[in-house]
């Protein structure tokens, strides 16, 4: 398949380990994988923060940027966010037909129509579960809000983290229950965030492991600074960097980008 990615903005500045990790991923897989050039952000830090009108050009941006994918040119559009992956399916079409333009709410949601987390894209579109991932380390999983409750996932990670080989995968208590990151949420509610936060890594240590993973690097840097700042010894890596991993390439060399792919965060060709 051809596959765009929607790199989302905290994988193309802050984290784009991720975003160059389901580059190597899918392209072992055997798919080719472009980054559109024009893409930006999705428009979702705007409509939660209650910016519908100037979430408009965001989302028009983001749709002329991925609307190759209706003419043909790519087959799906990956995004290895829940959270982005939400906003877009759920939300950019409402943003447009909010704001009179229904056109572009029409184009918008036509896109969203082809666009997948990843692990929605690897089980559901690809069929594939065992993606030839070797990760030898005691992993927990946390299902973020957005990818559990607006994407409806399920457990299509587990089913991917559990064919990794040499993985021991263990169980997250409380596991559904939010992180308390929330974007704004931890910025407004600072107190109830962090109330959140501690229930969650005193659940991460519960397990004794070694990798939290996760669909979404925002929950991710939060549970993350949490764990580093307690000093738990527990690392965090996207769902997409296990994946990825091979007994070539461990997530500690993935990170650093040496695919000769990578131009942006994601990795076009």
């Amino acid at each position: 398949m051809r596959i765009a990615l929607a790199a989302t903005c905290i994988g193309d500045v802050m984290f784009p380990q991720a975003p160059r990790a389901t580059v190597r991923l899918l392209e072992r897989l055997g798919h080719e994988v472009h980054v559109p050039d024009g893409q930006a952000c999705c428009g979702q830090m705007h409509v939660n923060t209650g910016y519908m009108a100037e979430a408009v050009p965001v989302v028009r941006n983001h749709v002329e940027a991925f609307s190759p994918v209706l003419d043909g040119e790519w087959d799906a559009v990956v995004v290895p966010s829940g959270s982005c992956t939400g906003s877009i399916r759920h939300q950019q079409g409402m943003v447009c037909r909010r704001a009179g333009l229904d056109a572009l709410g029409a184009r918008a949601e036509a896109v969203a129509a082809k666009t997948y987390e990843l692990s929605e894209l690897l089980v559901d579109v690809l069929g594939v579960t065992d993606v030839g991932a070797y990760f030898p380390h005691r992993v927990t999983y946390h299902p973020t809000c957005h990818s559990l409750r607006m994407l409806h996932v399920g457990d299509k990670p587990l089913r991917l983290l559990r064919a990794v080989e040499g993985i021991d995968l263990a169980e997250l208590p409380g596991a559904e229950s939010c992180c308390g990151f929330g974007g704004t949420f931890a910025l407004k509610n600072a107190e109830t965030s962090t109330a959140m936060l501690a229930d969650k890594m005193t659940s991460v240590k519960s397990t004794g492991a070694e990798v939290l993973t996760a669909g979404d690097s925002s929950c991710l840097m939060h549970i993350g600074g949490g764990l580093s700042r307690i000093r738990a010894g527990v690392r965090t890596l996207h769902l997409a960097e296990v994946l990825a991993s091979t007994r070539d390439t461990p997530p500690a060399a993935a990170t650093t980008g040496s695919s000769g792919t990578t131009t942006r965060a994601g990795g076009a060709r």
